[in-house]
């Protein structure tokens, strides 16, 4: 007899009879990053991966008992068992309750544990619960009563919230853990909620952290971020304030800290939470991608959070403090407005949007230089004068011509720009679009696989209608279709004459031509990542000052035969910066020496020395861990990463393991960097080319998808 037949039997009996009591038919379509999604559908069937929390009701009693019942269950919408003994998969559940005292704003938690830290001593603050027992009422529902009690003469009229977060262990079935979260706002009374705490929505945080989870899982969204991160909430070890709109700003600000950075007298002081286990955790080399002074980014106006416009009406000390931490509001030091007891006049001064930027108001306060042009000032009829080079037309675009380039170049206004008020135009020549670097576009031309060109040296009428004729000839043996992409900075002169004058450099849009050399048709460059996600973290993404911004355009440069050569101290050995290797690598940061690699630092532009071993990028895992690279999707597009082979050419890589290195592993070797992965690269590699296409095509047995899922 098989001793191990009978519990599954059991399981698989009552997912049937849950599935025939709900009449359910249709099954749940898991995503292309489920590992459901990859498994074999007999196990899929019976384990029905994922999990949902619904809180049906709460309450809190005149006694001041606070209970939950809320039900488990499949994304099918099937009744589990948190004990895994009649479904699969033990779940485990932590529970918050907090409340909104009367005339305030933020939480108070009732759910409190205490801690012991070196600064504060032994301090209460919020906390889960994970010791009580539910008790199962019905087919996946419980009832949870929560040890932490309100105290005598709570008030039931106020806004109350409880919270059930966990995971379900799917690991055993190779199908990972399950996270899900819900909180239930209520009024103890029985009167409608009227107060919430709704400032920031969690969509708002995932543009950049992909799913926003803390407490190895136990903590899903904003929602229940709020409910512990209030103004209750401390750090006894370093003790620094755990109250989310201090917490928040401080680590999204971390190098750029004033507190961090220190004075000429006085050192900087690394910004630290003690969490689990009392596990230092330093925020000092947080670089916001985003730019801290972009507060719209986490604070939008777009996704109908109640409380939205809060940061524009609601200026606090604490809030504010937060990043300007070298100001005393108590002695007035570094601050204009000079000593303040409360917060009652700070909106006095600092209004929601003024009428010039880098003023006072809040908005005003936070403007990102190279943002000016389209914000300020507010009357379309007299913006700040950007540039715009837009190619119009190539022509003479055979094989061993030399390309003739129309364009027109004007203000953000549509006025022309003569070619001498600009700070550089170049038109960068590359080809062909069937991969870039080992084009030749003669022996002058030091740039390898590209030649770009100085097109200040064009002519223009007085309408701002331009011509440029290329130097260089396209090579007499050239196939295919070729690219010629535009660049343009402008200086501007922002508020002059003033004590907020500033000089800001304001790049154009890149644009891209497109063109055959052979009369075959015209083949756009493979569209690997789209500029849009890219702006989903970098908000304004802009390199080389502001003259790069697009990366159908870099692509042109960061090609497989490109280093930093031309930078790199004479004697020292080059890195490759392929734009696969580099934007991976530079995004894997703080991982690629730990698994293996070595640092990755770049030589750029007159000698600077770029380490980007301590980049940290901001995607999360489903428990909460960072960085996260296995959502491809959140910089690729269409699949792009799962078309295999990346490109046609070897990269030049002199610091790599390999070198030259065949395109699919010099992509794959950007993240996976280690001298055993080298090897597996290399071995698979021979002279007919690399086999990687064999195991990780899409819908191969370890398709690049497949490898990627959570």
């Amino acid at each position: 007899m098989n001793l191990f037949a009978r519990p599954l039997r059991i399981a698989s009996s009552a997912a049937l009879v849950a599935l025939c009591l709900t009449g359910g038919t249709q099954k749940y379509q898991y995503g292309p990053r489920d590992k459901a999604r990859y498994a074999p559908k007999a196990l899929v069937d019976f384990v029905n991966p994922g999990m949902v929390i619904t809180i049906n009701s709460a309450q809190l009693s005149s006694a001041g008992v606070i209970s939950v019942v809320y039900t488990l269950s499949d994304p099918n919408g099937l009744a589990l068992d948190a004990a895994g003994a009649t479904t699969p998969g033990v779940i485990s559940l932590a529970f918050v309750a907090s409340y909104i005292p009367k005339g305030q704003e933020q939480y108070v938690a009732y759910t409190t544990s205490q801690v012991t830290g070196a600064v504060l001593g032994t301090i209460t603050r919020p906390d889960f619960e994970l010791g009580g027992t539910p008790v199962q009422v019905g087919p996946g529902q419980y009832s949870y009563t929560f040890q932490a009690q309100a105290p005598a003469g709570f008030d039931p009229t106020v806004t109350t919230t409880v919270a059930v977060d966990g995971n379900r262990d799917l690991t055993a079935f190779n199908l990972g853990t399950n996270y899900a979260g819900a909180t239930f706002n209520f009024v103890p009374n029985g009167a409608p909620v009227t107060v919430t705490r709704d400032v920031i929505r969690t969509a708002s945080c995932n543009t950049c952290h992909d799913q926003l989870v803390f407490h190895g899982g136990y903590a899903n969204g904003m929602n229940m971020c709020v409910l512990c991160h209030q103004p209750q909430n401390q750090d006894p070890t370093t003790g620094n304030s755990l109250d989310l709109k201090v917490m928040a700003h401080k680590i999204h600000m971390g190098s750029q800290l004033p507190s961090v950075v220190g004075t000429a007298t006085t050192p900087g002081v690394p910004y630290e939470i003690a969490g689990y286990m009392n596990f230092l955790t330093n925020f000092s080399t947080v670089i916001d991608p985003g730019d801290p002074r972009r507060c719209g980014v986490c604070h939008s106006l777009t996704t109908g959070a109640a409380q939205a416009t809060a940061f524009l009406t609601e200026p606090s000390r604490a809030a504010c403090g937060a990043c300007h931490d070298d100001v005393n509001f108590a002695t007035g030091a570094n601050h204009p407005g000079g000593f303040q007891l409360d917060d009652s006049e700070c909106a006095n001064c600092h209004i929601p949007q003024g009428e010039t930027p880098f003023d006072a108001s809040i908005l005003g306060a936070h403007v990102v230089p190279a943002d000016t042009p389209a914000a300020y000032p507010p009357n379309p009829d007299t913006l700040i004068s950007s540039v715009v080079a837009t190619i119009t037309g190539v022509t003479n675009t055979n094989a061993g011509q030399n390309p003739v380039v129309a364009f027109t170049l004007k203000d953000i206004n549509g006025n022309p720009l003569a070619l001498s008020s600009l700070g550089g135009l170049q038109f960068t020549m590359a080809g062909p679009t069937t991969d870039y670097g080992y084009t030749s576009f003669g022996s002058t031309v030091t740039t390898p696989g590209y030649d770009g060109e100085d097109g200040t040296k064009g002519t223009c009428d007085g309408s701002g209608n331009c011509t440029y004729t290329f130097i260089n000839a396209i090579p007499a043996s050239a196939t295919g279709t070729y690219a010629i992409g535009v660049e343009a900075v402008r200086t501007e002169s922002i508020l002059p004459g003033t004590n907020a004058a500033q000089s800001v450099e304001s790049g154009s849009p890149n644009q891209i031509s497109y063109f055959s050399v052979d009369g075959s048709p015209v083949t756009p460059r493979r569209t690997v990542v789209a500029q849009a996600n890219c702006n989903q973290c970098h908000v304004n993404l802009s390199q080389h000052g502001a003259r790069r911004n697009v990366p159908e355009y870099c692509v042109m440069c960061h090609n497989p035969s490109d280093t930093d050569f031309a930078e790199r101290p004479a004697g020292s050995t080059p890195q490759t910066i392929n734009m696969a290797v580099m934007v991976h690598r530079i995004h894997d940061g703080v991982n690629v020496v730990p698994a293996g690699g070595q640092p990755y630092i770049i030589d750029g532009y007159k000698g600077s020395v770029n380490n980007f071993s301590g980049v940290l990028y901001p995607a999360m895992s489903p428990s909460g861990d960072a960085p996260y690279l296995q959502n491809c999707a959140m910089c690729h597009v269409n699949g792009s990463e799962q078309v295999l082979p990346v490109g046609l050419n070897q990269v030049v890589d002199p610091q790599g393991w390999i070198n030259p290195v065949q395109a699919t592993a010099s992509a794959c070797s950007g993240c996976h960097v280690s001298k055993a992965e080298a090897s597996h690269f290399l071995a698979n590699t021979d002279s007919l080319g690399e086999s990687c296409t064999v195991c990780h095509a899409a819908g191969a047995a370890y398709a690049v998808d497949a490898v990627h899922t959570q």
